[in-house]
């Protein structure tokens, strides 16, 4: 039989011809060493042209499509396509991986660019958003990642004079990026009027701030800043498609085929037109070629190259460079299928879809013949003799050609469809031609090519042809994948396949026969092997296929799925391969990459020689894999193995899902919940002791501690056993199967991994039993092996998934280093290299690879072992490149490196540990025996055999069997520690005796329980087939154990506990001695299991005997007979209880049904629910009835409660359920979803629960766990209950402690995105800038304006404007200066007014800006870096760290754009941005909380999961997240002396967590301490000495925490919420703020001691009825208060004197501004319903009014002695500004006013309002204020009006978009448009009107421009929008679109933009954010 094994033989790359030049740029460079770099396909090639060479890097597996050199020009970056595309880093020199780049981009990876000192390396993805990613290269860390446009992006630059600063290009857009933080924010290029908005190819920055691009239309494009400078016209004649810039200057190349070069100053310097080299066969270009088009330029020095779209490569020599070299070259874009060999040179012929076809030399590596034909070519064949080559081509013609000198012989067209494959027989005489149209023809060579035959049996399209060697017969393969064979030269089809049984053939290039059946994967159906050829020397095949991979089989391979090696480098499909006519070489061309591949073909080796191979080409046969299938001499598996590769672990429910499952489940259960639930119990229970060790499929996983302890797991409890004390201590982090364990060097800390959907790692402290760090986010299903670094720091793990992923963590910080799929088959174990702690070995399922880390991945080979084993274990030895590993069949495997040096039988069977000691080696196997070694297993120094024989007395239980399989060895203290499949843990003495510590079940659930009825005892019985006993008390053994003939599912003991009965899976059931174990008896009545078997109580005179086929059967235990059957269930039955007397039973079913039946006869009773609490039950271990219907879950769709027991004091509920939860309930539990107290141990399901006699333990089995858990009962009013231990139940109750108007506003708030606010008023109608304007009288005349004559007889144009009080020369308004705010964002937001520099200045914000007040100067200054609304703010406390200011802003979703919600750290003094973290916190970020080192930062969000963020934020780096809460979340504050801890609150929610490496632990805080302490919303948290933490509530407590465990209410701290906290570093004090009405005794402020236990109120002095503190902080004497009336006070602490120094609108929006005729001052009025002036060179507020009402609009008369005040219901009021007295009032409307002026004679007011009314009155006849007149038929509300300078017109402004003017005082409207435009207007402030349709912009669709204000001078117009910007025109402004200055502050909706007298300043007022914005305004100089 043929030989199955891969061929010795193999190939090696030798050279590659080709470059990608097309949909690829910017890929060609010269390296250090002069080399050059580019790439082909899926390989990178280093082409060395002096000595005419090349090398290649192998990394990729799919098509490179980008490139980039790193600065010292050897480092390469090349990123490819695919699915999950990655980005290789590696040396051109030595070609190894440095740096493996993945996880971030989907599709491919567009652009790469190194920065300029060659640390960070940016990449630009192909997915929709183009994804633009920072890496650290080095490490395989993304420092930052942003969308970078909604188009194509087609460059991208670091700027090399900026640090973090990028520019990239692509369609109609360029964007400069600067990068802060983890923050990448863009900012578009303006290309303005200099140039069209077009797309941009490429870029080159340069010095100050300049960048120069090439554009489509072959412009370069000048920018300086984001502005676009200048163009240079015609740069090229089309698109300018690479620059690059060298110290010289930039070259630049387009697609007309020149290449420029320029100075640095961008002047021309030469061209280089390659249009006109004669080198290339240029001339001979088909008419249809584009002309060479430049896609690559690289300048360095007197060199330039150049890569062009057609696959070409010229080097240019600057001072020569009329003769460009042309030193590469390939076929161009089309698909490449033709390939033939010359049959007695080393040449191949390629054709393509080009229409060239080319002749290469393969031993001087160069084209050297090259003719162009009329078709697309398809293939090709060389005559015998060498003379005519033949091209098929795709229109069905072939043309045959002289070799010689390409000149045509014959062209001949028979067929209308593509020819596919043509030969020459081997005699040279005919020519075999098939086509696509199912046929061969067949020609006469010497009748020049006369058809001389037909083969017509195919009913497909041909593919393969090949003749005999007697050119007699010709085979044949088609599509549909059929052999056929004809007689030549006729074509007859032969049938008979008798005479085809000695036909030899030629050659072979079919895909189908019994000589290639190999070639095919085993079971698949699939024709994807596009070619195939047969080199009979040396019996090889070399194979193509559509997935790019060349491979080499044995000839011939009979059987399918033969054994292979693989090589990759094509990145799609290979066409076509075929051996050179001496077998050297094999070529091989692919159709997409149209490249053409020469391998070396190197013959088999002697082995000898295989130790002592090339580098070079290692690394080539390492890219060799084998191939996947399974092989046929692999010995059989053995049986344990083969169960264990077939464990899954998978779950139907993951402990991850519950929570989402309870919020579902919760929504159902709304109703329920609002009953009164029963309390938890009072009593707890606490871990014990564990009867189990997990070794049936885990190995090495049993250690000493440091201390001699010994460390193992079982269940999902990491277990630290004493064997001095006979005591056990827990790890209990884990919620679910652990299943591998790993210790660290020192033997202090463990690693443990569990099985989960995102399953974790945890590290703990085998002392403390706490959590270092948690390591999760990677691997899916589970974690199968550990292993430490030597030094302890690494980590690595391997997963459960498909491809076994294998990462390398930094495990303190838990950090990801590497990461790769490991392996399709199971991998056992991971050692990491203790020499060189960069390199690792796995093994497992037939395979052992070696693995070194390459950046983020790692780069494995696998070991060349010959035949493939499984192996079990493995360690390394005493040299860096010795390991020694175990096989599945008992042998030792030496090796060294990758090379298997020999092997040694160890043990008969599986070897499944071994263990490297100073000076040996120890071996545990499957047969019992534990071996000692020599250093090289040389020879064997000792065995011990496991036997019961040699069991030492001191053993806490019994062997079952003698040598059992062993599972883990581990030396030290003396003794060799053994852990065995059966679940023994074993301590073998070096001198012979053996220890038995610890043991548990074997494989198999375990679900029969017993307790003993008056001693400490216990009985189990497992499917494992035993029974065993096991003693509870303090000596923790088993005493008996006894093999049974089946498994059994349950047991009991007689009520005077001599007997054990046991039902077992059969049906049969027998009782035992309880003693010893002997039958007293049994029977065998059923045929399904035996599901519950029960004593009746006293003196157990009956036994209960229940069955899976739904009978209980009872016996008389004296007489030994069935007295009785209870029937009528239809269910299998799961438990039976007995009353006390022993006369009833209550019996459940898998159907939940409820029955109960009379002893002995078994006849069925119906008792009514009412009834059943009354009997007295002598058990109770149902889970049916009304005193237990609480138990059942909220999900109890996916779980069942599968067990339950009742204490004997009848007071304690216990249950298991399918979760693996055991829970305790107060007896009786009535009413649906009871509280309780759960603890997680058991991993899967609890299968059984038992109190013991006393009620002192309670005992719980788990199923597949295996384990016997003993907890200890703690009775009520035990109150050390460790952490961790208990959780609290699943509902919270819905009372919280109360309502509060203020919290609920807070929580329910949406917060407005600016960019996407709509408009603030309700309008309706067209916007002005879509309107259609009507023609003017002048227009319809036929007169343009401004064409009138130079004198006119005509009046002259008035002033649109009355400029008044402005001085003689009026100049314009260049800029606006933020210089006061008058506003604090109070009312929503807390904890936010922070003292810096010992108190001389604070720190609050209002609207997107921070402002720094200086308390002595009251000066302010801005921060004004966010986008959005500021919503949190806090400062960082450290020394080291001074004036660090945090703010965190709203945003939309968390997408990293830039209108993603991000937090900014600024120094408070300088302004600086320090960072800026873009943030997943969709919504936006409500509370951030430095850390105490100052360098951690922690964030919570406002999106739907309320996410908990830590950040380094110097770094920009996130490192840990979690969801934090179904609702929102307040506050989240670090603990003042922690960088770990910290806690949260929000609605009824107050967590303790813990930050571990970059997991997030947390605790629920428990009440169930303090006596009826309920959940309330928590507000506020403050901390003190000895983990104290004090928490405020809705309700006005406070309470105080110990670790997470309440401890004491400090009742009603205040009356009404407390909304803040502050704890004082220096002394700990702590001062509460909250919500009351001042007082006497108390107030709204108070300060505390440390403990919270005395205090001192403070009042605050605001005459408000009700204070509300939001911000508290202390300085120096002196407590600085925020509250929600937008004030900041300033409170002494020794004479509590109040200073206020903010003050602002408490409730916006702010609707009304008017500004004085003549002073600094203006007055505001609000929703909140004051009026406020407002003094602007004091900085302050001079006084307020009270209206009672909200207030809308407010206007001075004109000599400012009188105010006019608009309000909401329709009132107005007018006030003496003198005395504030009020002169008159009138309430003629119903509905808002909106505006109200004063005419400028003073005689008439004008009150416009939502009526769509304007009322006017006149002053003149006192304050009865009667109206004397309206204006009628206003389409819609008024919203601005304005008179006009002589007081006879006003013009409106209406919410329908139109402006109308109307006589005053009549009311009649004036519509005559030539009469209105010679109006001159005393103010104007309408938005509306031809003069003003330029501030509309374009992205108004949603939103409006809400108000306006045209200067004093006329000269200038300002607007307030809808998206809160401030912007300012030239006025009038006609044109649409008007240019303008923006200025950003406000959040949404600006309502009033106003100049003061002498236009020297702009307010402007906020409607969401209630402030109120000071600009000066800077003017033009003279």
């Amino acid at each position: 039989m043929a030989d199955r094994t891969a061929p010795n033989c193999h190939l090696r790359l030798e050279w590659v011809y080709g470059y990608r030049g097309h949909q690829c740029r910017n890929n060609l460079y010269y390296t250090a060493a002069k080399e050059i770099v580019y790439f082909v396909a899926g390989v990178g090639v280093v082409y060395n042209t002096r000595e005419h060479k090349q090398k290649f890097y192998l990394g990729h597996n799919d098509d490179i499509i980008s490139l980039a050199l790193h600065p010292e020009r050897v480092l390469v970056a090349t990123g490819q396509v695919g699915k999950e595309p990655y980005i290789c880093v590696w040396d051109s020199y030595t070609l190894q991986t440095v740096s493996i780049l993945k996880d971030v981009h989907t599709h491919g990876i567009a652009c790469l660019a190194f920065d300029l000192e060659g640390q960070c390396l940016v990449s630009v993805g192909l997915d929709s958003k183009n994804t633009i990613c920072v890496w650290d290269w080095r490490r395989g860390k993304v420092l930052a990642a942003a969308p970078g446009h909604t188009d194509r992006i087609f460059d991208i630059s670091w700027d090399l004079y900026q640090p973090s600063k990028l520019v990239s290009c692509g369609v109609k857009h360029i964007k400069f990026w600067s990068l802060c933080g983890n923050a990448l924010t863009p900012k578009r290029g303006v290309f303005g009027k200099t140039g069209d908005l077009q797309t941009i190819l490429c870029l080159a920055c340069a010095k100050d701030e300049v960048t120069y691009s090439g554009a489509l239309n072959g412009d370069i494009y000048v920018w300086k800043g984001i502005n676009l400078m200048r163009t240079v016209q015609g740069a090229h004649g089309s698109g300018i498609f690479s620059m690059n810039v060298c110290e010289e200057g930039f070259a630049t190349g387009g697609r007309d085929g020149c290449v420029r070069l320029w100075d640095l100053n961008f002047k021309p310097i030469t061209v280089i037109d390659l249009r006109e080299t004669d080198q290339g066969y240029k001339v001979a270009r088909g008419e249809n070629s584009r002309g060479l088009s430049v896609r690559s330029v690289c300048w360095r020095g007197d060199h330039i190259l150049v890569g062009t779209q057609d696959s070409e490569i010229f080097e240019v020599v600057v001072h020569d460079r009329t003769k460009p070299f042309l030193i590469m070259q390939g076929h161009c874009e089309g698909e490449l299928w033709a390939l033939a060999v010359h049959p007695t040179k080393p040449l191949a012929m390629t054709g393509s879809d080009d229409r060239s076809v080319r002749i290469w030399s393969l031993i001087d590596h160069a084209l050297i013949a090259r003719c162009n034909m009329e078709e697309p070519i398809r293939c090709a064949a060389v005559s015998t003799d060498g003379i005519h080559l033949a091209l098929g081509m795709k229109d069905g013609s072939f043309t045959v050609l002289r070799v010689r000198d390409m000149t045509e012989v014959v062209h001949i067209k028979d067929r209308k469809e593509a020819i596919h494959e043509l030969k020459y027989s081997p005699d040279g005489a005919h020519l075999a031609v098939g086509s696509n149209d199912n046929s061969v023809d067949i020609y006469g060579v010497v009748q020049r090519y006369k058809k001389v035959g037909e083969c017509i049996g195919s009913n497909s399209f041909i593919t393969h042809m090949d003749w005999s060697t007697d050119s007699k017969y010709l085979q044949t393969n088609d599509g549909s994948s059929r052999r056929l064979f004809y007689r030549m030269p006729s074509g007859k089809e032969v049938t008979n396949r008798e005479e085809l049984k000695l036909v030899q053939w030629a050659s072979w290039t079919c895909v189908l026969g019994p000589e290639v059946n190999g070639i095919w994967p085993k079971y698949s159906d699939i024709n994807d092997i596009n070619s195939v050829d047969a080199n009979f020397n040396n019996q090889v095949l070399v194979t193509a296929d559509d997935y790019g991979l060349v491979k080499l089989l044995r000839y011939p391979c009979v059987k399918k799925g033969a054994k292979f090696k693989k090589y990759l480098g094509h990145s799609a499909h290979i066409t076509n391969a075929r051996w050179s006519h001496d077998y050297q070489w094999v070529i091989t061309i692919g159709g997409a990459d149209h490249s053409v591949f020469q391998w070396k073909f190197v013959p088999e080796r002697k082995s000898k020689e295989a130790v002592h191979l090339a580098a070079q080409e290692t690394l080539a046969d390492s890219n060799s894999e084998e191939s996947d299938s399974d092989q046929s001499d692999v010995p059989e598996m053995d049986s344990e193995i083969e169960q264990e590769t077939q464990l899954t672990y998978r779950r139907q429910v993951y402990k991850e899902d519950l929570p989402q499952l309870k919020e579902q489940c919760k929504e159902k259960h709304r109703a329920t919940a609002m009953k009164k639930r029963e309390r938890a119990p009072g009593s707890g229970v606490k871990l014990h002791f564990i009867h189990g060790y997990r070794g049936y499929d885990c190995r090495s996983n049993l250690f000493y501690t440091q201390t001699g302890e010994i460390v193992y797991h079982v269940a999902a409890i990491g277990v630290v056993y004493n064997r001095q004390q006979n005591t056990q201590r827990f790890y209990m982090g884990h919620d679910d199967d652990i299943l591998c364990l790993a210790i660290h060097p020192m033997k202090d800390f463990v690693a443990t991994g569990q099985v989960g959907r995102d399953s974790s790692i945890h590290i703990w402290d085998t002392e403390t039993l706490k959590p270092m760090s948690v390591l999760r986010g990677f691997h899916q299903l589970g974690v199968c092996a550990l292993d430490f670094s030597v030094d302890g720091k690494r980590l690595a793990s391997v997963g459960l998934d498909d491809n076994h992923t294998i990462v390398l963590w930094d495990w303190r910080k838990g950090e990801k280093l590497s990461a790769m799929r490991g392996s399709k088959d199971k991998i056992f174990v991971v050692k990491i290299n203790p020499y060189l702690p960069d390199k690792l070995i796995t093994a497992g399922v037939k395979h052992m690879k070696f693995w070194h880390k390459a950046g983020g991945g790692l780069i494995g080979r696998k070991g060349n072992m010959g035949k493939t084993e499984t192996m079990m274990c493995a360690v390394y030895g005493w040299s860096e490149e010795m390991v020694f590993s175990g096989t599945c069949t008992g042998d030792i495997c030496i090796w060294r490196d990758m090379f298997l040096m020999k092997t040694v039988k160890a043990h008969d069977g599986p070897v499944f540990s071994v263990h490297a000691l100073e000076k040996g080696f120890v071996t545990g196997g499957k047969d019992g025996i534990v071996a000692l070694w020599d250093d090289t297993f040389e020879r064997c120094l000792k065995t011990y055999a496991i036997k019961r024989a040699v069991l030492a007395p001191g053993s806490k239980g019994l062997l079952l069997e003698d040598n059992p399989s062993i599972r883990a060895i581990s030396l030290g203290h003396g003794h060799i520690l053994v852990g065995t499949k059966n679940g023994e843990i074993l301590e073998v003495d070096k001198s012979g005796p053996i220890t038995l510590l610890v043991q548990g079940h074997m494989e198999g659930e375990v679900w029969g329980l017993a307790t003993h009825p008056h001693l400490p005892l216990c009985a189990t019985v497992s499917d494992d087939k035993t029974l065993r006993i096991w003693d509870l008390s303090p000596s923790h053994c088993m005493l008996a154990v006894r093999k049974l003939r089946k498994g059994g599912r349950c047991c009991c003991f007689s009520p005077d506990g001599k007997a054990l009965a046991v039902g077992l899976n059969d049906g049969s059931f027998l009782i035992v001695n309880a003693d010893t174990l002997e039958d007293l008896v049994s029977f065998h009545h059923r045929k399904d299991i035996i599901s519950d078997i029960r004593f009746s109580p006293g003196s157990g005179k009956y036994l209960a005997v229940a069955s899976g086929d739904t009978f209980v059967d009872i016996y008389n235990v004296m007489s030994s007979k069935r007295v009785g059957v209870c029937k009528g269930c239809l269910n299998y039955i799961t438990h039976l209880d007995w009353d006390k007397r022993g006369k009833l039973l209550q019996v459940n079913t898998g159907a939940k049904e409820q029955f109960f039946f009379e002893a002995p006869r078994g006849k069925r009773q119906t008792i009514p629910a009412t009834e059943v609490e009354k009997i007295d039950w002598s058990t109770w271990t149902c889970v049916l009835g009304t005193s237990v219907e609480g138990i059942w879950p909220l999900i109890n769709e996916v779980t069942e409660v599968t067990a339950a027991c009742l204490s004997n004091d009848r007071k304690v509920l216990a249950t298991g359920d399918d979760l693996g939860y055991v829970k305790l309930f107060k007896y009786p539990v009535k009413g649906k979803y009871a509280k309780f107290k759960r603890y997680v141990a058991h991993s899967t399901h609890v299968t059984n629960v038992r109190w013991t006699h006393d009620d002192s333990l309670l005992v719980t089995v788990g199923g597949s766990d295996t384990c016997l858990m003993i907890w200890a009962h703690e009775p009520e009013g035990h109150r050390e209950f460790k952490q961790c231990d208990s959780e609290e139940s699943d509902i919270e109750s819905e009372d919280d402690g109360g309502y509060d108007s203020d919290v609920t506003r807070e929580n329910e708030i949406n917060y407005t995105i600016k960019a996407l606010s709509s408009n603030m008023r309700p309008m309706t109608g067209v916007k002005p800038h879509l309107q259609l304007k009507e023609p003017s009288v002048d227009e319809r005349q036929g007169v343009v304006r401004g064409s009138r004559p130079p004198v006119s007889r005509a009046l002259p144009q008035p002033e649109k404007l009355q400029t008044n009080n402005v001085g003689k020369k009026k100049r314009p308004i260049e800029d606006l200066v933020l210089e006061l705010v008058f506003g604090y964002r109070g009312n929503d937001c807390r904890n936010n007014v922070h003292y810096l520099n010992e108190g001389a200045d604070i720190i609050y914000h209002t609207a997107s800006i921070g402002i720094v007040l200086n308390l002595t100067t009251s000066c302010q200054s801005f921060y004004v870096e966010h986008s959005d609304e500021i919503l949190c703010l806090t400062i960082n406390q450290t020394p080291k760290f001074p004036n660090v200011v945090a703010t965190g802003q709203v945003g939309d979703t968390g997408d990293m754009s830039a209108t993603s919600p991000s937090i900014h750290v600024w120094d408070a003094m300088t302004k600086q941005t320090l960072s800026v973290l873009r943030c997943f916190h969709s919504g936006g970020v409500c509370s951030i909380s430095f850390s105490a080192t100052g360098k951690l930062l922690l964030s919570v969000g406002l999106d739907p999961e309320h996410t908990v963020t830590i950040w380094k934020w110097q770094e920009g780096a996130k490192v840990a997240s979690r969801i934090g809460h179904t609702q929102r979340i307040f506050v989240a504050e670090f603990r003042p002396d922690s960088d770990t801890h910290f806690v949260s609150v929000g609605i009824k929610h107050v967590r303790f967590w813990t930050l571990a490496g970059r997991a997030l632990l947390s605790k629920k805080g428990v009440l169930s301490s303090v006596e009826d302490a309920r959940m309330q919303t928590m507000l506020s948290v403050a901390f003190g000495a000895n983990n104290l933490t004090f928490t405020g509530t809705i309700s006005g407590d406070v309470c105080v925490w110990k670790e997470h465990i309440l401890v004491r209410i400090v009742a009603k701290a205040h009356t009404g919420p407390v909304f803040t906290m502050y704890t004082t570093l220096r002394d700990g004090l702590i001062v509460t703020g909250g919500k009351e009405r001042p007082s006497k005794e108390g107030g709204a402020l108070k300060l505390w001691d440390q403990e919270l236990k005395r205090c001192r109120a403070f009042r605050l002095e605001t005459g408000q009825i009700i204070d509300c503190v939001r911000s508290v902080c202390r300085g120096k004497g002196k407590i600085l208060v925020g509250t929600r009336n937008a004030e900041i006070i300033e409170v002494g602490e020794k004479n509590a004197a109040c200073n206020i120094l903010v003050n602002g609108h408490m409730d916006g929006p702010i609707w009304g501004l008017g500004t004085h005729p003549s002073r600094d001052v203006f007055l505001s009025a609000a929703e909140d319903g004051t009026v406020r002036l407002w003094d602007i060179p004091e900085k302050k507020m001079l006084n307020k009014v009270n209206l009672g009402h909200p207030a809308r609009t407010i206007s001075y008369s004109p000599e400012g002695d009188m105010v006019a005040i608009g309000m909401k219901n329709g009132e107005f009021i007018i006030l003496l500004v003198a005395s504030l007295k009020i002169w008159g009032k009138k309430r003629d409307r119903r509905t808002p006013i909106q505006d109200i002026r004063f005419s400028p004679n003073s005689c008439y007011l004008a009150v416009g309002s939502t009526e769509s009314a304007v009322d006017f009155y006149d002053l003149t006849l006192g304050p009865q204020l009667n109206r004397i007149n309206c204006c009628r038929d206003i389409p819609s509300f008024v919203m601005q009006m304005d008179f006009s300078a002589d007081s006879a017109y006003i013009q409106i402004s209406t919410g329908a978009y139109k402006r109308l003017v109307y006589e005053v005082p009549s009311g009649k409207q004036v519509t005559e448009q030539a009469h209105i435009d010679r109006i001159t207007w005393a103010t104007w402030t309408s938005v509306l009107g031809d003069e003003v349709i330029g501030i509309w912009s374009r992205n108004t669709d949603k939103a409006d421009v809400t108000c306006a204000c045209v200067s004093h001078s006329g000269l200038n117009i300002v607007t307030g929008d809808d998206f809160g910007m401030v912007k300012l025109f030239d006025f009038p402004c006609p044109e649409k679109f008007a240019k303008h200055k923006r200025f950003l502050g406000h959040s949404a909706h600006l309502t009033n933009v106003r100049f003061t007298n002498g236009d020297r300043f702009v307010v402007s007022a906020g409607g969401d954010d209630r402030s109120l914005f000071v600009w000066r305004c800077v003017h033009a100089p003279h």
